[in-house]
This record gives structure tokens, sequence and C-alpha cells, in this order.
């Protein structure tokens, strides 16, 4: 079985114990998701495996196999409404777009990272799945507020400051009714 990525199928490595992350970088070619500190504990190689967000230096290549993984470069050419090109040059992602709006990155290490952890958390959200500060349990939806955002995006972490800007683009992107 292959691993599609990005919409293309490739291999599975041989070695078992080949992470998503080295994979993505050293055999496909796709640098974009970043290698911090390969603990799963700063958020930069973070990818979508079938739509939910995975640390990919934690993942092994293996359990990806017969799945989707997309990754930030995987994220040109897509529409609000997710009808992408996947692997083909195209236009901004809106959440790309929106990041460079609202200055929501200065080094943009960790921004791939970033973006694609948004595009997961999002959905969770929109499943109705709570997080530590979700006030009411009960209710059917949670409202993404600035403080149930950053408790939901507190695993990716930007040394340079850059919260207030990465906040600002996730809810401009969600309020104009961003898919992920």
């Amino acid at each position: 079985m292959a691993i599609v990525i990005n919409g293309t199928d490739h291999p599975i490595p041989n070695d078992p114990r080949m992470s998503l992350l080295d994979l993505l970088r050293e055999r496909v070619g796709l640098t974009g998701t970043k290698l911090g500190c390969n603990q799963g504990a700063c958020g930069a190689c973070t990818v979508l495996l079938d739509g939910e967000r995975v640390l990919s230096c934690l993942t092994l290549a293996v359990q990806a196999s017969g799945r989707q993984v997309r990754t930030i470069e995987g994220l040109a050419g897509e529409g609000l409404a997710g009808e992408g090109l996947a692997g083909e040059e195209g236009p901004l992602h809106p959440l790309q777009q929106a990041f460079i709006d609202h200055d929501g990155f200065q080094c943009g290490y960790c921004t791939p990272g970033q973006i694609c952890s948004a595009l997961g958390m999002l959905e969770e959200l929109r499943r109705g799945e709570p997080s530590h500060v979700t006030a009411d349990l009960s209710a059917g939806r949670t409202a993404l507020t600035r403080e149930e955002l950053r408790e939901r995006m507190s695993g990716n972490l930007c040394r340079c400051g850059g919260h207030n800007g990465i906040v600002d683009a996730i809810l401009e992107y969600a309020e104009k009714g961003g898919a992920a």
C-alpha cells in the first residue's frame, strides 16, 4: 500500500522505523514541514493525516500506509470550499494569506506547522470536541474565542512571539467560514 502525500502516491519506506517527518523531508523532498525539537513538544512538524493534525516527528511513516497526508505544500490552490489542486502550484490557501495579512510570522519556521495545526484544530472544533478551557461541555458547539483558540493551539510554539498575529489570522479565517 502507498502513502498518499498531497494527492500523489509514494511507496512506504523499507525501514519501519522511519518517521513521517523524515519521509516527507528526506525521501519526498517536501521541506515545508520543519524539524523542530524532534520530541513532539514544539509542533513545527505538524501535518494533516486524514484531516487530523499529527506530529510527523512522532508518527512512523508506516502508520500512514493507505492514508492521506497533507503538508503545507499541499494547500496551495485550495479555495474556501476545499476544491484543491493538490500538488499543483496555485494561489495561496486563504489561511496562508491570512497569516501574511496579520503578520502571523516573523522568521516563518513554525508557520507551516501552525497553519496545518490550525486547519486540524478548526475541524476538531466543528466536530464539537472540547478543550481544557471549554466552559460548557454539554453545548453542541463551542465558540472560537481567543482563549479557546490559544488553548487549542498551545502545542505549537513560536519563539519569535508572533502569537497575536497567528491568533488574528486564524480568527479571521474562521470568521470567513474557512474550511479545513
